[in-house]
């Protein structure tokens, strides 16, 4: 039985209804936070026994601790148990993400004369070691899986892994193991959530420790690399999915319906609103959902009837385009798709989105798998400060500052008399006549 789709008439909400929608399912961490806690002990003590305890316990797989990493026998039977015609897409897909971040990668160094004498710049260098997390707990993610060893192979990371929970038979999902491999990284293990994380951050005989991990997941998940900010640079926040839907007049609301359900088959935490402020295109919309529901399996159907039909998902009809943009702009969603014939006069509007895709053709699907752009995205409002995973998320630059005499004889002035008034002695006396009497010079 499926629920009703949720309606909100924006204007009628009290401030305290409308901030409802804004929340996220991962907004209150609290329960998880506390249960997260023993987990990580656990992995810190214990390594990979724990790692494998919790993937029994958790994943129900049959995992012992010397079977943590997948070995080349597995990778083989993956490729040969996988349709060619599956490999060949995960191939297409691959080449269109490795073409994106290829041309998002930063230059190796450049360097900028700013006064005479005074060179300024930057030079990037890869991260030394990354930790892709691939979920799994509502499917098999061989995209995610893409989407975060990419960049990493692009940006030269040296020593990149893969971190996935196992199937209940103990299994690497297939896909997931060719996704790896064609993304450039072949160490993968079987660990997944918060156990995964904690693997990660303090490193098991199996496990290497790294400096970085990235990828989306669970509350799990998100409460993990919380307690671990500052065992491991967690990166930016990426937990349950959610996205919002921007339809004008000019949308047909049958094909709004079609791609405001894409995100909410998820999972029951996943977040989905349809925004517009038109209600023919609202109504149509609502009525179609049922019927697409038909078209779909009962288990995601559940997920996605659970997430319209409730507080985290469903219509938002506005007045008026400015409240819609504001809306969408307080939500700062994870995926925006604007639905329309002239969509390019509404991106100007827009501030705060992890994805923008815009048209009545880029399905968010098409975004999730093929497009080429990372569908790693910052959840839970934080597209207003984070941006997607890319390249950079796996370099670092460091700023370059080189100096000839001419250039010091003009600075070393300003400096002193800045220094001077800080009180900072020895600041000073660095860009003194002492100096030049060191280097021996007049």
């Amino acid at each position: 039985m499926t629920n009703p789709v949720a309606f909100h008439e924006l204007a009628a909400l009290s401030a305290a209804e409308r901030q409802v929608l804004l929340t996220r399912t991962e907004a209150d961490l609290g329960p998880f936070l506390e249960k997260t806690r023993p987990i990580i002990e656990a992995v810190r003590a214990e390594g990979d026994e724990a790692i494998a305890r919790f993937g029994r316990d958790f994943d129900k797989a049959p995992v012992t601790a010397d079977s943590l990493m997948a070995t080349e026998a597995e990778f083989d039977a993956a490729f040969a148990e996988l349709e060619p015609e599956m490999i060949e897409t995960l191939r297409y897909s691959a080449d269109n993400i490795r073409r994106f971040h290829e041309a998002q990668r930063p230059p190796e160094m450049w360097m900028k004369e700013i006064r005479p004498g005074v060179l300024v710049g930057e030079r990037a260098t890869p991260i030394d070691s990354v930790a892709c997390y691939a979920p799994r707990g509502k499917g098999s993610f061989p995209s995610v899986t893409l989407m975060t060893t990419i960049p990493a192979t692009v940006a030269g990371v040296p020593n990149a892994i893969l971190l996935t929970p196992p199937g209940p038979d103990g299994r690497i999902d297939a896909a997931t193991l060719v996704a790896a491999r064609l993304g450039g990284v072949e160490k993968v293990y079987r660990a997944g959530g918060a156990p995964a994380v904690a693997a990660a951050a303090f490193g098991t005989a199996s496990i290497p420790r790294c400096a970085k991990i990235v990828g989306p997941g669970s509350p799990w998940v998100v409460a993990a690399k919380r307690l671990l900010s500052d065992i491991i640079d967690t990166g930016m926040p990426a937990g349950p999915s959610e996205s919002l839907i921007l339809a004008d007049e000019t949308t047909n609301g049958r094909l709004a319906a079609l791609d405001l359900i894409i995100e909410s088959e998820h999972g029951p935490d996943s977040s989905a609103f349809l925004v517009t402020w038109s209600r023919e295109v609202a109504e149509a919309a609502r009525a179609a959902i049922p019927e697409y529901w038909k078209q779909m399996g009962e288990q995601r159907v559940g997920f996605s009837s659970t997430v319209l039909g409730g507080q985290n998902g469903g219509i938002v009809l506005t007045r008026t385009p400015e409240e819609a943009y504001a809306f969408i702009n307080d939500y700062a969603p994870e995926h925006l798709q604007v639905i329309s014939k002239t969509p390019l006069e509404h991106l100007a509007h827009i501030r705060n989105a992890g994805e923008i895709l815009l048209g009545e053709y880029a399905a968010g699907s098409i975004a999730n798998y093929m497009m080429g752009p990372n569908c790693v995205l910052p959840t839970g409002g934080w597209a207003r400060s984070h941006s997607a995973l890319g390249v950079r998320d796996y370099m670092k630059l460091s700023t370059i500052g080189q100096m000839t005499r001419t250039g010091f004889d003009e600075m070393a002035p300003h400096t002193q008399r800045f220094a001077t008034y800080e009180g900072f002695d020895a600041h000073a006396n660095a860009v003194s006549g002492l100096r030049l009497a060191a280097l021996k010079t007049v």
